[in-house]
């Protein structure tokens, strides 16, 4: 059941109902937008805006998680086409896609992002006028006719005012309702894909993986010089970057088992590819044990130890390398089904 703070002013019903039966994210997405005006007290809004705000709230969780919306999802496909139409970033900030893309003079941009209007703007308002058509919908909500959340005209939508009113008041438990609904909607088709919840809204700064540093400093101290796995280049003390094998776009964490020192130009390569695990696993696994002898014969409680319990509980007896397998290769073919690439 779909719950939204009470308010007498407003028929929270109808926009509960906004939710119901939903098969496509555009109503999430719509409703984002609609609150991202809210909170810059707009009341007029450009349906431009709108749909720019649509593909910007989506645009991490598409080009950088590379999260499913579903085959026939569009707003899917317009991030996707829009990215490589103006050549930004898969991990670019929101605020700076949405400046991009209000000042892009490109038609095919302009095209996809008004293609949304054929649909989403009078179908969201289905709650206040079922059974109507297009115009029909356009004329009762410009008549305020049921008092719908916004009245809708050509170019532009305008919030009535107890809607605003309400928007205003309730907008942080609104947008966490969106996303927590959004997560399972996106769960249901991502089943095998970690971490839903934490795709959805770009982190304002990556994880420092200073721990993970020391971690692997300390190896390098007590066993010398290590070599990349990807290019054979020496790694010392002070030249290596530390390395999410399997990308941190896919699995989002930071967790020790997936860690590697790697040659710093090549990790600035790789990016969010996939290391095909018939070339990688056995320098990987060779590299994680090593690691773990090293701690695990000076008796040291490093607390990133902990991270290896995912994979072995008993982490004394040494890291099992069919268990790190069962693990990794998993995580791969699901990324990779996801869109992921390989290193070539």
């Amino acid at each position: 059941m779909h719950m939204f703070p009470l308010d007498s002013t407003v028929s929270t019903r109808r926009l509960s109902a906004c939710f119901n039966h939903t098969s496509s994210t555009y109503k999430f997405y719509w409703f984002l937008a609609l609150l991202d005006a809210i909170e810059v007290q707009q009341k007029e809004v450009k349906k431009k805006q709108l749909f720019i705000g649509m593909i910007s709230n989506a645009w991490y969780t598409v080009n950088y998680f590379n999260v499913s919306f579903g085959q026939q999802d569009l707003i899917q496909k317009t991030v996707k086409s829009i990215k490589l139409l103006e050549h930004i970033a898969i991990d670019e900030d929101r605020a700076i896609i949405l400046q991009k893309l209000l000042k892009s003079k490109n038609i095919e941009v302009k095209k996809l992002l008004m293609h949304f209007d054929k649909q989403v703007p009078h179908r969201f308002l289905s709650p206040w006028y079922s059974g109507k058509n297009k115009r029909e919908v356009y004329n009762l909500s410009q008549a305020e006719i049921e008092s719908p959340i916004y009245k809708l005209y050509n170019d532009k939508i305008v919030i009535l005012p107890a809607w605003y009113n309400y928007l205003q008041k309730h907008i942080r438990i609104l947008r966490d309702y969106v996303y927590w609904n959004l997560s399972l909607f996106l769960q249901v088709r991502n089943p095998n894909v970690p971490d839903i919840p934490n795709k959805i809204i770009k982190p304002a700064k990556r994880n420092s993986l200073h721990k993970q540093r020391k971690f692997w400093d300390h190896v390098i101290k007590k066993r010398g010089p290590l070599r990349c796995i990807y290019t054979g280049k020496e790694l010392t003390k002070d030249l290596y970057h530390v390395e999410h094998f399997v990308p941190y776009s896919f699995v989002s964490h930071d967790q020790v088992w997936n860690l590697i020192p790697a040659d710093v130009n090549f990790n600035m390569i790789k990016s969010n590819k996939l290391p095909p695990l018939k070339e990688f696993f056995e320098p990987f696994y060779q590299m994680q044990s090593l690691a773990l002898d090293v701690y695990l014969k000076e008796s040291r409680r490093e607390i990133l130890l902990e991270d290896y319990l995912h994979i072995e509980t008993n982490i004394e007896n040494g890291l099992s390398k069919k268990k790190l397998f069962s693990v990794i290769n998993p995580l791969v073919t699901i990324a990779a089904n996801n869109g992921f690439e390989f290193l070539k």
